[in-house]
């Protein structure tokens, strides 16, 4: 089932890029955004990210969180992010658990690779629901940044 806007946020911790714990509780009392990718090195993955990081100001600014969560492992993700300067956490959600758990999961995707994280974003508000839902089926849309900006709001 999809999550929707008002829906609790499933609750995870996952492994980050720098071998650290990150869990949604760590981000309880401000709002967080959570960027799902396909795969680390991907064109449409990279731009999705440096959109991110290119606006990193305007989140730092409000107060809001900022994470990006792939199936890739975190030694994969340590390299990705330090070859883009991102200034927020990369999480491996390697058993795939939370991509599911956010209906943001291709069973079957391209070259005949199994188990993806499809492209989709989320707000978080202060209080853990979801403010702002968007999976995208089509790996290569992007999310629509202006209308995330203004879930925020």
């Amino acid at each position: 089932m999809a999550l929707k806007k008002g829906d609790k946020a499933p609750a995870f911790t996952l492994i980050s890029s720098e071998l650290k714990e990150v869990s949604l509780d760590d981000y309880k009392g401000r709002k967080l955004v959570i960027h799902f990718f396909p795969m680390a090195f991907t064109g449409v993955c990279t731009t999705q990210l440096c959109t991110m990081r290119d606006d990193f100001g305007y989140y730092e600014g409000i107060g809001a969180g900022i994470i990006g969560i792939s199936v890739d492992s975190p030694f994969t993700l340590a390299k990705f992010k330090a070859e883009n300067n991102y200034q927020f956490p990369l999480l491996s959600d390697f058993n795939k658990e939370v991509s599911k758990a956010y209906g943001a999961f291709y069973d079957e995707f391209v070259f005949g690779l199994k188990g993806v994280a499809k492209r989709a974003a989320f707000v978080v508000d202060e209080n853990q629901q979801i403010a702002y839902a968007e999976v995208l089926d089509n790996a290569g849309d992007l999310p629509d940044f202006e209308a995330i900006k203004a879930s925020l709001g």
